[in-house]
């Protein structure tokens, strides 16, 4: 019976600020695709690798990342953002070395 309530709290409201944090990281992946790439050695299996890539559908239909901003905090807490949106630069991977 305790979990029920726990549950429920679970699913209340979020600060704006917390709202804003997820939202930015929703209109950032608007932006364009994310991903990494992985690889090492190990003595067990040798070399060893991974890709990952993510695309949104806020990406994919061209929606605008501010939109996609300011509608996710309305659709958490009710109101405009707290804040303006920051969304990062993304830079080619041969520029961050």
């Amino acid at each position: 019976m305790l979990l029920i309530p726990l549950l429920l709290v679970a699913c209340g409201p979020i600060s704006p600020e917390e709202a804003a944090d997820r939202c930015e990281a929703r209109a950032q992946r608007a932006v364009g695709p994310t991903g990494e790439a992985r690889i090492g050695v190990n003595s067990e299996r040798g070399v060893v690798g991974g890709v990952e890539m993510t695309v949104t559908g806020d990406y994919l239909t061209g929606r605008d990342p501010q939109s996609v901003y300011e509608n996710c905090v309305l659709q958490f807490t009710g109101q405009a953002p707290v804040r303006p949106l920051r969304l990062e630069r993304t830079r080619p991977f041969w520029e961050r070395f």
